[in-house]
């Protein structure tokens, strides 16, 4: 059953979980990373939502699902992605998983503080409106990933980038448009450029 008070043991693991198993990499990435980036990526259209669209997210709930968006992996490790959808039994045996696991890690809390996690582990505390921003963030981090590989001169992340831009395009949000025109491009840039 593991410890009752393991869990901040165990996300600390998510610095050993390496993304992109099937890819070669000019730079390693593991979901600790990842994790960080989607956190600030999902605040940031969460805002963008809000100043320029009226929405009514909470930008800082939704940093916090993009920070444990990926945390069963510590127990399920990184499905690529072309594996984990590639059928409809697999997808949804995997979502099985994924929700086994995080019940296992909310387990390794104390009861006086397991609930305060739910809210940010169990898909069904999620709003649709969340779910889609993190999402978002979670490709755009991909499409980011996929920038700075090619930029490394590392051609395998070509075709990867093609689909996840087509990915993002196709979720229509017009924060990830605003984000694409006018944040994305400054990737391309070295640090002297952006200095």
């Amino acid at each position: 059953m593991g410890s009752q008070n393991g869990f901040f043991a165990m996300m600390a693991r998510m610095k050993y979980i390496e993304r992109w198993a099937l890819m070669r990499n000019s730079v390693t990435e593991n979901i600790s990373e990842h994790s960080l980036e989607v956190a600030m990526l999902a605040h940031g259209l969460a805002v963008i939502g809000c100043k320029r669209f009226g929405k009514t997210y909470s930008p800082e709930r939704i940093a916090l699902l993009g920070m444990y968006h990926d945390c069963t992996e510590i127990i399920t490790g990184d499905m690529p992605t072309p594996v984990k959808y590639g059928s409809e039994e697999i997808k949804e045996a995997y979502k099985t998983m994924e929700n086994a696991a995080a019940y296992r890690l909310l387990n390794m809390l104390p009861g006086d503080l397991r609930e305060e996690y739910e809210a940010y582990f169990l898909l069904k505390s999620f709003s649709k409106e969340e779910k889609r921003i993190v999402k978002a963030a979670d490709k755009l981090s991909a499409l980011i990933k996929c920038i700075e590989e090619e930029k490394a001169g590392n051609h395998e992340f070509c075709s990867a980038k093609e689909a996840t831009l087509r990915g993002l395009q196709e979720m229509e949000l017009p924060e990830v448009a605003v984000f694409c025109r006018e944040f994305l491009p400054e990737y391309e840039k070295t640090l002297d450029e952006l200095s």
